[in-house]
């Protein structure tokens, strides 16, 4: 996508520094949690939700 010829040189730039960020990405390394939730950190998503309510931090 980058080496489109109608990008400027700032978007241009701005997409390799954006593909360089996610190659370095290494993710979360998270502990264990034990007796927590299962599936995606809710916290991710700004929400927390447990038998269908859902409290917003």
């Amino acid at each position: 996508m980058s080496d489109d010829p109608d990008l400027p040189p700032a978007a241009k730039r701005a997409l390799a520094e954006a593909e360089a960020r996610r190659k370095a990405d290494k993710g979360l390394d998270l502990p264990t949690e034990l007796g927590g939730r299962e599936g995606p950190e809710p916290v991710r998503y700004g929400d927390w939700e447990k038998k269908g309510l859902a409290v917003d931090f």
